[in-house]
């Protein structure tokens, strides 16, 4: 079995994540303060160098004002 973080699936799910935030003018930097992180835990994530459990997914969605559900569908 392939581990999350390198699967075609996962990059999916962060290449959507990524989209919804350069579509709504979002910066790095915004993002993580809305998350109280700093800026290197979005880029990591981005990155895949990072992966996101499934509280951090919910945040990060409540972040951006996304479906997270949209986001799972891409995961089946």
């Amino acid at each position: 079995m392939q581990k999350a973080i390198t699967s075609s699936k996962y990059a999916s799910l962060v290449a959507w994540l990524k989209q919804a935030r350069v579509d709504q003018g979002i910066s790095m930097r915004e993002l993580a303060g809305r998350l109280n992180q700093p800026h290197s835990f979005v880029q990591k994530v981005e990155t895949m160098e990072r992966r996101l459990d499934v509280f951090e997914y919910s945040l990060y969605c409540k972040a951006l004002g996304v479906d997270g559900h949209e986001g799972l569908d891409l995961l089946k």
